[in-house]
C-alpha cells in the first residue's frame, strides 16, 4: 500500500514540479520586464496615458524598444551615436568602471561567433583527482601566461549546483584541461540537477 503511494506520488511529483519551476522563473522573467516601466515619468506611463491597466504591456513595450534598438544601433548613424554615447560613459568616474565592466562581458558573450561559453571543460578541482565540469570563457593574456610559466592557459568559470549563476573564475595550462564533446545546454542541465540528468554518450574528453 504505501509502496503505491509512494509511486503515484513521485509520479505527480515529476509532472508538476517542472511546470512549477518553469512558471515561477517565467513570472519572475515577466515582471522585470513589466518593471522596466516604473522608468519612465509617472505621466508617460501606459497606464495613465491609456486610462487603465493593461496586463503584459509592460514586457510589449520592452522587447519593442530592444527591437527597435538594435535596429538602430545596426546602422552607420546607430553605431557613431553609441559609440559617442560610450565615450561620455568613459569619461564618468565610477560610473566608467561598471559600464565599460558590463559593456565587454554582453558583448563577449552575446556576440556571434565568440567563443565564451562556447566550450565545455573537464577540469581537476577542487583537487587531484576530482573533477569538475567547467565553461570556458577565453584565452589567458600573454603577461599572465609568462609570469605562469609561458604554457598557453585558458580561463574557464566553473558554476555551483544547482544555482549556476555563481560559481568560480579559474586559469589554467591547456594541457591541464580536457574539452567535453557535449554542448552547453547539456552541460547546465547536468548542473542544475546535481548530476541526474547525465549528457549521455557524448560526455567524453575530445582527444
Amino acid at each position: 500500500m504505501m509502496h503505491s503511494i509512494r509511486k503515484y506520488f513521485i509520479s505527480g511529483l515529476l509532472v508538476w514540479l517542472p511546470l512549477l519551476v518553469t512558471l515561477l522563473v517565467i513570472k519572475f522573467l515577466f515582471d522585470i520586464l513589466s518593471k522596466s516601466l516604473l522608468l519612465l515619468p509617472p505621466k508617460l506611463q501606459p497606464d495613465v496615458l491609456i486610462g487603465f491597466h493593461i496586463p503584459g504591456i509592460g514586457v510589449v513595450l520592452t522587447l519593442v524598444v530592444i527591437l527597435g534598438t538594435g535596429m538602430i544601433v545596426a546602422n552607420f548613424i546607430g553605431r557613431r551615436l553609441v559609440a559617442f554615447g560610450d565615450s561620455i560613459m568613459a569619461r564618468i568616474p565610477l560610473v566608467r568602471s561598471i559600464y565599460t565592466g558590463v559593456k565587454q562581458v554582453t558583448e563577449t558573450v552575446f556576440t556571434p561567433g565568440g567563443q565564451s561559453f562556447r566550450k565545455v571543460l573537464l577540469v581537476e578541482y577542487p583537487c587531484p583527482g576530482v573533477w569538475s565540469v567547467a565553461f570556458q570563457t577565453g584565452e589567458v593574456a600573454k603577461d599572465i601566461e609568462g609570469k605562469a610559466g609561458g604554457e598557453p592557459m585558458v580561463s574557464y568559470f566553473i558554476p555551483t549546483t544547482p544555482n549556476p549563476t555563481s560559481g568560480f573564475l579559474m586559469m589554467a595550462p591547456k594541457s591541464r584541461v580536457k574539452e567535453l564533446d557535449i554542448t552547453v545546454d547539456q552541460a547546465l542541465k547536468f548542473v542544475i540537477s546535481l548530476g541526474v540528468v547525465q549528457p549521455g554518450n557524448g560526455a567524453l574528453p575530445k582527444k
